[in-house]
């Protein structure tokens, strides 16, 4: 199984320490050369675009990230290979990654996207439903299917059937993240049906994204930012009856944690 990593050509330090964690995991990563916000034409970046979307204006930064993600798709799908993992490049992984990203024999058939992280605070809660152990991966091991939001696309697998559906999407109205783990607001988040990895095995390390800079000008108190906050929790109550049905079928809030 390939891993794909996804890294800016003026960020070499990130991608030494990379390859060192791939050493000691013994890994091999694919380096794919991430679209530069800093630098990228407008008309690169823009087309592949709504004007607005589910969360209102997507930053810069954001945009360009979604599309070096979807290099890396494209990627993926000419090499031929059933699944592929793909990482950003400042993420740091657990010793038990170097069970689950060496090859794909533990992913069931009917999975088309494993999200591998941890992301937001710790013991934040998410909801799972259909539970199943992994024990070929180790008795602690578990894999559930995410019925709430858990952002973040620093680690994840996809099938050669959810890149394919990706790909297909001739313009975006969210950011990758949330076009892959937001039940909420992604079109696609039904199809792709993801599941989580419990424990995570990935986590993104504390330092400041690339692309925090383009979005500071959309944090700016005032009517257009709480207006983007209400409009986020419509959608967040709007999916209440579903999640509690769900709770009611068995369904289970898990707390996540990053294995050791």
């Amino acid at each position: 199984m390939h891993i794909y990593l996804i890294n800016l050509d003026r960020r070499p330090d990130r991608l030494a320490a990379m390859m060192a964690q791939a050493d000691r995991l013994d890994l091999e990563l694919k380096r794919i050369p991430a679209l530069d916000a800093a630098t990228a034409q407008s008309g690169e970046i823009d087309c592949w675009f709504e004007a607005g979307g589910p969360l209102g204006e997507i930053p810069r930064g954001d945009k360009a990230c979604l599309l070096s993600h979807r290099r890396a798709w494209q990627r993926f799908i000419a090499s031929g290979e059933p699944h592929a993992v793909f990482l950003e490049d400042d993420v740091g992984l657990s010793q038990a990654a170097a069970r689950f990203l060496g090859d794909d024999g533990w992913i069931p058939p009917n999975m088309a996207v494993v999200k591998l992280e941890h992301y937001g605070p710790p013991g934040q809660r998410i909801l799972i439903c259909d539970i199943a152990a992994l024990q070929a991966q180790g008795k602690d091991f578990r894999i559930g299917r995410m019925l709430s939001r858990h952002t973040g696309a620093a680690a994840y697998i996809l099938s050669r059937k959810a890149a394919e559906l990706l790909l297909k999407e001739p313009r975006f109205d969210l950011p990758v993240d949330h076009l892959l783990f937001n039940p909420n607001n992604s079109r696609l988040f039904e199809s792709l049906s993801p599941w989580q990895l419990l424990p995570a095995i990935a986590r993104q390390e504390g330092g400041k994204s690339d692309i925090e800079t383009t979005r500071k000008g959309l944090r700016v108190m005032g009517l257009a930012y709480a207006k983007r906050e209400l409009v986020r929790l419509g959608y967040d109550v709007k999916l209440l009856p579903r999640q509690l049905a769900a709770l009611l079928r068995g369904a289970k809030f898990v707390a996540m944690k990053l294995a050791a």
